[in-house]
C-alpha cells in the first residue's frame, strides 16, 4: 500500500515529519516498507544564473556557459538547445550525485576547453523522462536550494511516498482514511471528517440491475446511477500526480477518478459505457463456458458457480474484479453507469485464483471493504466525476441490501492489565476505541463496519494496547508458583529421553529424527498398517500411515545410506509410535539398530560382523542409564520381525517386558531393501518403573561382612533346553541367597548320547544375617536342584 505525504495530510490535520509518520505506523501495526523522498536526492543542488553563453570553439552544438553559483562564477559546457544566457538554471557543482545519470561528477574537459559542472535537465534529476533541454526556472535567487523552490512551486515533485505492508487483518489499511484514523488515534494530527451530501439525482436511470437469487451471498448490494454529458478526456495534474506518485499509469479522467476512491477510502469503483450497455445489468452466476476480454486485454474463460456482470448481449465484467473492454471508458464516452459494489471475500478470492487475475479490486474485496461506505462511496465519486467532467446524474440504482455485520463486545478495562500487562486507564480505553470509530454504549464496544477484524472481547483489549504502543511494555518476572528452589520443568519420562539419547550418543550411535507417517507396507511388517491408524489426507502414498514402530524409519535411512557407499551403521531414534487412531493410543519407544561391521579392516583381525549380543550390550547400557532394575529376565517370544532364534526380551515378569533385542528377520530387512544382517533393540521407557524416592541422594550402599560362598552344578538336559533357562530355575531357588548365576561350560556328545548336553552353573551365595553353614549350603542345593529338574527336565550329572 503506497501514498504520499500530502495525500495522506488530506484526511489528517498533522505537522509530523515523515519519518515521525513511518516510526508510529510500524508501532501500530502497519510495517513501513520503504520512503522514497524526492527531496533527499536533491538536496544538494542549488540555482544558478547563466550570465553570459557563447558557441564553443571546437563544437557547433556546444555552448560555454558563465554560470553564476553561490560559490562564484563557473565555466559549464552544455549541449541543450535551449542553453543561453539570462535563464535560471539548477547547477551540479563536482564532486555531486546525478541520480538520473548514476555518475559523481566532477571536473572536465570537453572538445579541449574545461568544464566545472553540468546544469541538468528533468530527467538527470530523475522529475521525469524530459530530456530535451536543461531546467529553466521562471523564478529563484541564485545560492537557494532547488529542493525548497520545488516545494514552493512544484511540491508534488517532492512529495515523500510511503509503503507500507498490510496483514490480511487489516483490509481498512488499504485506503488512505484508515490510515489517518489509526495515526489520529495515536494522537499524532487529527482526523479530517469534512461534511458530505449525497448528490440527489435528476432523473430515473435507463440502466436497472438485478441480482439473481442465487447470487445474493456472494453479492448482498449493487448500486449504480448513470451520467450522462460526460466530459471524458485527461484528468487534472494533481491527480495524475498523486496516481503517478504510488505507481499507476493515469489513463482518464474517469479511469482515474476510480482508481483515487480505490486508494483514498478502500472503495473500488467501475465505470461502463453506458453506450455500449445492452438493456440491463444482471448480476448472476456463470453457468460455464462464457468468456470477457477484460480491461488487460487477456480474454478469460468462466467456470460454472464463478459471478459475472452482464448485460442482454452477454458477459459485460468479472463481477468485483475487473471489468469488460467492450464496455470500457474512452475519450468519445459521453454517457457512464458508475458501479459501486459489496461482494463477498471468499467468493472473489476464489474466482480470481481461478481465474489467475490479479487486480486492485480483487486484493481489496477478498480482504473486505466497508459494506456500508457503498452508497456513500457512489455519491462521493459522482461528485467528483461532475467536478471534473461534469454531466447530470441519475437517480441511484440499488439492488440489494447493506449486510448487516453490526456485533458489539464487552470493554473489560481489566483485561488489558491479565492480557497484555499493560496499566491504561479506562477512560483513556474508551478514548482509543472511541478515536478508532468503534461507538460505546455502557461497556459495550459497537465494532465500526470498516473492521472485519475484531472478532472478541480480546480484539478490543489488542486495540487499546495497540494505540497506546507495546513499545511502553515493561518486561516482568513471572511469580513463582512456591518458595524455595523450584521444582523440575521436566517429567521423569523426559529426562529418561534425554539420558537415553545422551547414553546411546556416548554409545557410538547417530540419531535419527524421522517422520511419523511410513507407507503401508513397511507399516504392516511391523504390526501396523491397519485402518485405525491411516490418514484420511496423507502427504504422499510414501506416507499413508502411522508408524507402529521406530524401526521401519531406522531401517529406511539404513537403506538409503547404503544406497550411498556407509555401509557400517549405528542409528538411534527416540520418538512415540501410534497403536491407535484415537487421542492416547500411542506409546513412547527408544529403538537403534547396527548395521555392518563393529569397525573398519584391521591387520589383527578386531574388526567383525555386529551380532545380537551388540545390541544386547547396548541395550544394558541404556535401561542402566534410565534407571531399570538390575535383576531381571531375558525370556523369547517377541514379535515376528525379530528373528526366532536371535533374540530376547527383558523382562520383569511374563508380562512387565522392558525391551527387545537381537537380530531382525531376514525377510524383513530384505523387504526394507537393506544388506544385512541388521541387529537392534526397542525400549519401552515407561514400562520402566519409576524409582521409590524422587530425591536425588543414593541410599546407603549395603554390604555384607559374611563369606560368599560358591557352588558349582552340571546338569544333562535336552539339547533344545535353552541355558537361559537353566539359569532362571536355578536364580529362583532362593531370590535372597542367591545373588549370581552364570554358564562357564558346556559339553555335547561322548556318553551323553544323542540329543544330549551338559550345562555347567556356578551358583554365588551371599549371606547376610550369618555365616553359612554346611547344611544351609546343602538345604539350598536341593532347591537348586529340584527346580532345574522341574524346569528342564534335566538330571544332575554324576
Amino acid at each position: 500500500m503506497k501514498f504520499t505525504l500530502s495525500w495522506l495530510k488530506d484526511h489528517l490535520d498533522t505537522d509530523a515529519s515523515v519519518d515521525e509518520i513511518a516510526e508510529t505506523l510500524t508501532d501500530l501495526g502497519l510495517e513501513v516498507e520503504e520512503i522514497s523522498n524526492p527531496a533527499d536526492r536533491l538536496k544538494d543542488f542549488t540555482l544558478g544564473y547563466v550570465k553570459h553563453a557563447e558557441k564553443h570553439p571546437d563544437a557547433d552544438k556546444l555552448r560555454v556557459c558563465q554560470v553564476e553559483t553561490d560559490e562564484g562564477d563557473l565555466q559549464i559546457i552544455c549541449g541543450a538547445p535551449n542553453a543561453r544566457e539570462g535563464i535560471t538554471v539548477v547547477v551540479c557543482k563536482p564532486g555531486m550525485y546525478i541520480p538520473g545519470l548514476d555518475i559523481t561528477i566532477g571536473v572536465g574537459k570537453i572538445r579541449g576547453v574545461d568544464s566545472f559542472g553540468m546544469m541538468a535537465s528533468e530527467r538527470e534529476l530523475e522529475l521525469s523522462d524530459e530530456h530535451d533541454g536543461i531546467i529553466e526556472l521562471p523564478s529563484g535567487a541564485v545560492g537557494d536550494r532547488f529542493v525548497d523552490w520545488l516545494a514552493a512551486n512544484q511540491p508534488a515533485k517532492v512529495d515523500p511516498v510511503i509503503e507500507i505492508a498490510i496483514t490480511p487483518n487489516r483490509p481498512d489499511a488499504l485506503g488512505i482514511h484508515g490510515i489517518a484514523r489509526d495515526l489520529a488515534a495515536r494522537g499524532l494530527g487529527t482526523l479530517k471528517t469534512p461534511d458530505f451530501a449525497p448528490v440527489a439525482g435528476t432523473f430515473a436511470s435507463p440502466i436497472k440491475v438485478t441480482i439473481d437469487e442465487d447470487t445474493l451471498d456472494g453479492c448482498p448490494l449493487f448500486t449504480g446511477r448513470l451520467i450522462k454529458g460526460v466530459k471524458n478526456g485527461p484528468s487534472p495534474q494533481w491527480l495524475q500526480d498523486r496516481l503517478t506518485a504510488i505507481g499507476l499509469r493515469p489513463i482518464s479522467a474517469l479511469v482515474d477518478i476510480t482508481n483515487f476512491f480505490t486508494y483514498d477510502q478502500n472503495r473500488p469503483l467501475h465505470v461502463f459505457d453506458a453506450a455500449k450497455v445492452v438493456g440491463d445489468l444482471r448480476v448472476h452466476r456463470a453457468e460455464g463456458g462464457e468468456t470477457l476480454k477484460a480491461l488487460d486485454e487477456k480474454e478469460y474463460t468462466f467456470a460454472a458457480g464463478q459471478m459475472m456482470i452482464s448485460d442482454d448481449q452477454g458477459a459485460e465484467s468479472i463481477a468485483g474484479i475487473m471489468g469488460g473492454e467492450e464496455t470500457g471508458c474512452t475519450d468519445e464516452t459521453v454517457d457512464v453507469f458508475l458501479e459501486s459494489a459489496f461482494w463477498d471475500h471468499v467468493q472473489i478470492a476464489l474466482t480470481g485464483r481461478a481465474l489467475k487475475i490479479n487486480s486492485d479490486a480483487r486484493y481489496r474485496f477478498e480482504r473486505g471493504v466497508d459494506p456500508e461506505f457503498t452508497i456513500d462511496g457512489l455519491h462521493r465519486a459522482t461528485q467528483m466525476i461532475l467536478d471534473l467532467c461534469g454531466g447530470e446524474p441519475s437517480e441511484v440504482v440499488i439492488a440489494g441490501d447493506v449486510p448487516d455485520h453490526s456485533r458489539a463486545y464487552r470493554l473489560n478495562a481489566e483485561r488489558v492489565q491479565s492480557l497484555v500487562g499493560m496499566d491504561i486507564p479506562e477512560s483513556d480505553q474508551r478514548q482509543t476505541l472511541t478515536r478508532l470509530g468503534f461507538r460505546l454504549e455502557g461497556n459495550m464496544a459497537h465494532v465500526p463496519s470498516w473492521r472485519p477484524d475484531v472478532q472478541g472481547e480480546a480484539d478490543l483489549v489488542e486495540e487499546v494496547a495497540r494505540i497506546a504502543s507495546l513499545t511502553k511494555l515493561q518486561g516482568k518476572p513471572l511469580p513463582r508458583i512456591t518458595d524455595g528452589i523450584p521444582k523440575a520443568v521436566m517429567t521423569p519420562q523426559q529426562r529418561r529421553q534425554q539420558m537415553a539419547r545422551r547414553t546411546a550418543a556416548s554409545l557410538g550411535y547417530n540419531e535419527v529424527v524421522s517422520y511419523t507417517f511410513i507407507d503401508k507396507a513397511a507399516a504392516a511388517l511391523f504390526g501396523g498398517g491397519d485402518d485405525a491408524t491411516m490418514l484420511a489426507n496423507p502427504i504422499s502414498s510414501e506416507m499413508s500411515h502411522m508408524r507402529p514402530a521406530l524401526l521401519p524409519g531406522l531401517l529406511q535411512a539404513a537403506a538409503r545410506n547404503q544406497a550411498r557407499g556407509f555401509m557400517d551403521l549405528a542409528l538411534f531414534e527416540v520418538g512415540p509410535a501410534f497403536h491407535g487412531g484415537e487421542p492416547g493410543e500411542q506409546h513412547n519407544l527408544i529403538s537403534g539398530i547396527l548395521v555392518g561391521r563393529t569397525g573398519p579392516k584391521d591387520v589383527h583381525g578386531t574388526s567383525r560382523g555386529v551380532d545380537t549380543f551388540d545390541a544386547k550390550a547396548d541395550i544394558e547400557a541404556i535401561l542402566t542409564a534410565i534407571g531399570a532394575p538390575a535383576k531381571v529376565q531375558i525370556l523369547r517370544g517377541a514379535q515376528g520381525w525379530w528373528h526366532p532364534g536371535r533374540h530376547g526380551k527383558i523382562c520383569l515378569g511374563p508380562k512387565k517386558v522392558l525391551g527387545v533385542f537381537g537380530e531382525l528377520h531376514p525377510k524383513v530387512i530384505a523387504e526394507m531393501g537393506v544388506k544385512g544382517p541388521v541387529v537392534g533393540f526397542t525400549i519401552w521407557p515407561d514400562e520402566v518403573p519409576l524409582p521409590r524416592k524422587s530425591g536425588a541422594t543414593r541410599s546407603a550402599l549395603a554390604q555384607s561382612d559374611l563369606q560368599a560362598v560358591e557352588r558349582d552344578f552340571a546338569f544333562v538336559v535336552d539339547a533344545e533346553v535353552e541355558a537361559l533357562t537353566l539359569v532362571n530355575a536355578a536364580g529362583g531357588a532362593d531370590k535372597a541367597l542367591i545373588t549370581e548365576v552364570r554358564v562357564f561350560d558346556e559339553f555335547i556328545g561322548g556318553s551323553l548320547g544323542e540329543g544330549k548336553k551338559s550345562l555347567a552353573i556356578t551358583v554365588r551365595l551371599q549371606p547376610s544375617d550369618k555365616t553359612l553353614k554346611e547344611k544351609d549350603i546343602e538345604a539350598v542345593s536341593d532347591k537348586i536342584i529340584a527346580k532345574v529338574t522341574k524346569a528342564t527336565g534335566g538330571t544332575l550329572r554324576g
